[in-house]
C-alpha cells in the first residue's frame, strides 16, 4: 500500500456513507481539518449561494480508492485535492479528466501549477516549526538542526508518505546545494535519514502534525506552512523558520468517469478564481495559485505566505517525482518498515 494517505477526517462525511439516493449536486474530496474547512468556506458556500450548487464534502483523499474508483467504473467523487505530483502521474495513466477551461478561466493561473488535467488548489512550503514553549531560546532555523540530536535532543516529526520534501530535506542537511538536488541521491539521503530514525515521529495528515507540535511530543519538525499557521491562530506558542523552505503545490483534479462533471468545472471554475484563491489564502495561510488574488488581498496577510519569502525558497521537482513516483514509494515504504 505504497501510493496513499489514509488519516482521520472528523466532521465530513465518510464516502462509504454516500448512496444514489442522496440529492447531491457533486462531491468535493479533500484532506480534512482546517484546510479543507477553509477550501469549504471559500470555494463550496459561495457556490451554494450564487449558483445554488450543493457541494458534498468526502475525504480524506486516498489514491489507491481514487483509482479503484476509476478502474471499476464506480467513481463516486467529483473533484479531489490531490498532490502535484500525483496529478501528473495519474493524468498520464488514464485517471482523470481532461478540464474544461471555456468554463475555468486558465490565462491568470500560475503555470507552475497548471496542466490540462489539473489546476492549483494552494501554494504551500515545508518549512521548520517548533514549539517555543519545549524549546525556549533554543530553536532551530536549518534543516541541518533536524538532524541535530546534540543540540536538539528527543523527538522530531517528519511527513509520513511517500512525497516530494522529506529526502530533499535530508539531503540539504547533508549539505548539499539546491541547485544539485535533483536527480536525488537515495544513497546519501536514506543515510542521513538512518542517523536520526529512532528519534522521528512520523505524522500522516496536516491535523496529526499540529497536535504533535502543539502538544510537545515532537517539539520540532517538517510541517505545511499553513498548519503551523492555523496552531498559531489558537493562542498556542509556536515559531516557523522559512530558510530553504520546499514549495509546490497541491492540485484539483476530475477522476476519469466522476458523475457530476458540469458541476465539478463550476466548482474548478470558483476554486481557482481570483476570489476563491484570495480567500483561500486568507483563511488557510498557503499562497494563491492565480496571480491576480494577491491584488485582492490585505498586505499584512499576503506578507506570511509562501510567496513572500522567495529568497529562500526551493522549488521542488514534482515532474521528476512523478517520473520516479512507483520507484521511490517501493524504497521508501521498505525503508519506514526495516
Amino acid at each position: 500500500m505504497t501510493n496513499f494517505k489514509t488519516t482521520a477526517l472528523a466532521g465530513v462525511l465518510a464516502s462509504a456513507a454516500l448512496t444514489p439516493a442522496l440529492a447531491q449536486d457533486m462531491v468535493f474530496t479533500s484532506w480534512g481539518g482546517t484546510t479543507q474547512d477553509a477550501q469549504q468556506k471559500a470555494w463550496a458556500e459561495p457556490l451554494a449561494e450564487s449558483d445554488g450548487l450543493n457541494v458534498l464534502m468526502d475525504g480524506p483523499t486516498d489514491y489507491g480508492k481514487l483509482k479503484a474508483m476509476v478502474d471499476s467504473g464506480n467513481v463516486s467523487w467529483d473533484v479531489v485535492d490531490v498532490e502535484m505530483d500525483f496529478a501528473i502521474k495519474a493524468a498520464e495513466e488514464g485517471l482523470l479528466e481532461p478540464l474544461d477551461f471555456d468554463v475555468i478561466g486558465r490565462d491568470d493561473l500560475d503555470p507552475r501549477f497548471t496542466t490540462d488535467h489539473a489546476v492549483g488548489s494552494f501554494y504551500y512550503a515545508f518549512v521548520i516549526g517548533y514549539n517555543k514553549a519545549v524549546l525556549g531560546d533554543n530553536t532551530p532555523e536549518t534543516w541541518a538542526d533536524l538532524f541535530d540530536l546534540e543540540a536538539f535532543p528527543g523527538k522530531r516529526t517528519f511527513y509520513k508518505w511517500s512525497a516530494p520534501g522529506v529526502l530533499e530535506i535530508a539531503l540539504l542537511a547533508d549539505g548539499v546545494s539546491a541547485e544539485d538536488l535533483y536527480p536525488l541521491d537515495l544513497d546519501r539521503a536514506f543515510a542521513k535519514l538512518d542517523t536520526i530514525k529512532d528519534q522521528i515521529v512520523w505524522w500522516g495528515g496536516g491535523a496529526q502534525s499540529q497536535q504533535l507540535l502543539a502538544s510537545g511530543e515532537a517539539p520540532l519538525g517538517q510541517f505545511w506552512n499553513g498548519r503551523i499557521f492555523a496552531v498559531q491562530q489558537t493562542g498556542v506558542d509556536v515559531g516557523i523558520s522559512w530558510q530553504d523552505n520546499l514549495t509546490t503545490a497541491d492540485a484539483l483534479v476530475v477522476p476519469k468517469g466522476a458523475p457530476n462533471k458540469d458541476a465539478a468545472m463550476k466548482f474548478l471554475a470558483r476554486a481557482s478564481s481570483p476570489e476563491g484563491q484570495a480567500e483561500m489564502a486568507a483563511l488557510s495561510g498557503y499562497a494563491p495559485t492565480n496571480l491576480k488574488s494577491p491584488e485582492l488581498m490585505d498586505p499584512e496577510v499576503a506578507k506570511t505566505l509562501p510567496d513572500a519569502h522567495e529568497d529562500t525558497q526551493i522549488d521542488l521537482d514534482v515532474a521528476w517525482w512523478a517520473e520516479n513516483r512507483d520507484m521511490l514509494a517501493d524504497r521508501w515504504y521498505a525503508w519506514q518498515a526495516e
